[in-house]
């Protein structure tokens, strides 16, 4: 699982806290059952917040799921795939592809690039 980061997460009662600033929940049990409340510690607070949320759905706030991770890099892939495919196609064939399908290989290949030069950047 990887955090999200600065996503804000809703604690119940009007809080909210970026989720990168999560450190820790503790589950609060005494008197109440488990699953209803949680103490939520945040980077440099002296104190844990009282959430009025489980520590599960505080945690599926916070963290992106291996599921979308999957998703992500296998979208990332796919495009990498497709402009490998399009850095095949010629010049002439480019043009009459633009001509007969209206279908602009240039601008396609431009935007895939951009796409994938700005997930560099935030890595």
């Amino acid at each position: 699982m990887e955090i999200r980061e600065q996503v804000i997460v809703p604690l119940g009662y009007g809080k909210y806290v970026r989720s990168d600033k999560i450190v820790a929940l503790e589950p609060i049990e005494d008197g109440r059952g488990p699953g209803r409340r949680t103490k939520v510690y945040i980077e440099q607070f002296p104190t844990p917040i009282i959430a009025s949320r489980t520590e599960n759905s505080i945690v599926a706030n916070i963290v992106r799921t291996p599921i979308e991770v999957l998703e992500a890099t296998s979208a990332l892939e796919l495009l990498q795939d497709v402009l490998d495919d399009i850095s095949k196609v010629g010049p002439m064939l480019r043009k009459s592809i633009k001509k007969e399908a209206g279908l602009d290989l240039e601008d396609i290949e431009g935007r895939i690039k951009e796409i994938l030069q700005h997930e560099i950047d935030l890595e």
